[in-house]
């Protein structure tokens, strides 16, 4: 179903969607489809090739299972000169029942480019009707929070010696994670996110743990065909029941070395603790004590109170972030 300014795809969860450990489907997969949404949605009101920017806000709810069906709603709310603010929602029901509920939410910011990658302006959206006008004001005012939140975090700096647990991935970037504009398309990205993060945060624990909120996701340059991808997973806090994890995903051609890298992406996750039952558990605190590593706490703090709220895990599980 598709207008100028929403979009729903509509699809069953696959078993390849959902964890290899079991469970729901993971994070980064519901991100993918989320990605796919907005883009469609942004490309129908530019009339061309758009490129994800931002991406903010982004809180997980209940599970969706293999089976289930899915509904992600992609939504224009408002428009920048070469910008698009795309609200999107993921909601899955039991075919059997039909009663759809909402798994995830997030906001999206997509910026319209030419065929050289140049932004290009979009034509211009204005709302009419008071709910229009109410997501609008919310675009806003979550625009007002991205600038906070990107400002601290090309601020933090991650160099200098750390005693924090690092994951690591290594891979080169293949023609299956290509968008239609031949770049790495940025769910695909967020995807690898997640992994490296998830990657991390269960060795912290050494036990099972679910994304339960993922913001502040930058977008710097696009990842090619062939490059090789690295990407890498900080611990910087913890909380009660999480463990707070900076990703930065850099990129690189194989001939020129890892000394040519350069960073194409970076985000903080929240990951929860779970129990053998899959409850939200109290999760091992990470006490810093090098400079780097108290600098990065404060920051991962700071980060919380600018959000200023807390974000939900799982719908039968509240954490405290």
């Amino acid at each position: 179903m598709m207008n100028d300014r929403q979009i729903t795809l509509r699809f069953m969860a696959a078993p390849t969607d959902v964890a290899t450990v079991g469970g729901g489907v993971r994070g980064g997969r519901i991100l993918e489809w989320v990605d796919k949404a907005a883009y469609a949605c942004a490309a129908a009101w530019s009339g061309g090739y758009s490129v994800t920017a931002y991406v903010g806000n982004i809180s997980f709810g209940r599970d969706i299972a293999s089976g289930d069906l899915v509904e992600v709603i992609a939504t224009l709310i408002h428009t920048g000169r070469t910008s698009m603010h795309i609200e999107c929602e993921v909601r899955s029901a039991d075919p059997r029942v039909g009663t759809f509920t909402q798994a995830s939410r997030c906001l999206l910011v997509f910026v319209a480019v030419d065929k050289d990658g140049t932004p290009t302006p979009v034509r211009q959206w204005v709302p009419m009707r008071a709910d229009d006008v109410a997501r609008e004001m919310f675009a806003l005012e979550r625009s007002d929070i991205r600038s906070k939140i990107t400002t601290a975090m090309a601020d933090a700096d991650y160099s200098g010696a750390t005693a924090a647990l690092e994951a690591s991935t290594r891979f080169l970037a293949a023609p299956t994670d290509i968008n239609w504009g031949g770049k790495a398309h940025g769910g695909r990205v967020m995807g690898w996110i997640d992994d490296a993060a998830y990657l991390c945060a269960v060795r912290w624990w050494s036990g099972e743990a679910v994304t339960v909120y993922m913001g502040g996701v930058r977008f710097y340059r696009p990842i090619h065909i062939g490059q090789v991808v690295d990407v890498t997973a900080r611990l910087i806090h913890t909380g009660r029941q999480t463990m707070h994890v900076a990703v930065h995903v850099y990129a690189h051609w194989p001939r020129e070395g890892s000394h040519t890298r350069r960073l194409a992406a970076h985000s903080l996750t929240v990951l929860a603790a779970l129990d053998t039952a899959g409850d939200a558990t109290d999760v091992t605190p990470w006490a810093p004590q090098l400079p780097k590593d108290v600098a990065l706490d404060r920051h991962a703090r700071e980060l919380i109170a600018i959000r200023g709220r807390r974000s939900p895990a799982k719908e039968h599980r509240m954490v405290e972030i």
